[in-house]
């Protein structure tokens, strides 16, 4: 099973997702992009630690997911990739448009070709204000496009608000 959660800040999308993969019975590794720059950064990072278990085995990676997600494709396998928007501004922030096209074409093939369970963890960043800034409005564009693309190679598909999913795709 592949399944998107999708939600705001603090919406509950991490702790839904965590509940949806642990439930397949299967070891879980758990794949975070994040990149620690601030305390307050580090601070969110450790909130997510501690609140996974801790026989989950644990990938950091920030640009290089697709060859995270290859390496780790197996029918036994559970994974948990939290999350594609700090992923996909780790790449812009690289300033590479040719890593940043290479990256995502690999990963959707990456998903698509996953045979175990899969939950991947995304910020719905397309429902504010328009941002003032170019980069600001590229990141939104990317994200929305890299969620419309997940959404469809996936079985389903969560929106997370308040702590509520909200079924979009079953």
């Amino acid at each position: 099973m592949k399944h998107l959660v999708l939600g705001g800040v603090r919406s509950g999308k991490s702790a839904f997702a965590q509940e949806q993969i642990a439930a397949c019975g299967k070891p879980v590794c758990y794949v975070a992009t994040s990149q620690v720059w601030d305390k307050d950064m580090a601070d969110r990072v450790r909130l997510h630690k501690d609140n996974r278990p801790s026989e989950w085995k644990l990938i950091e990676e920030p640009l290089a997911l697709a060859s995270v997600l290859n390496s780790l494709n197996s029918p036994d396998q559970a994974v948990i990739v939290e999350c594609f928007t700090l992923w996909m501004t780790n790449l812009l922030c690289l300033e590479d448009e040719t890593r940043l096209q290479e990256e995502k074409q690999a990963l959707l093939k990456a998903v698509e070709a996953f045979e175990g369970d899969l939950v991947l963890v995304s910020s719905e960043v397309g429902l504010g204000i328009m941002p003032m800034n170019a980069l600001a409005r590229r990141f939104g564009d990317e994200a929305g496009a890299m969620n419309q693309a997940l959404a469809k190679l996936t079985d389903r598909v969560t929106f997370v608000a308040a702590g509520l999913p909200l079924p979009l795709k079953c």
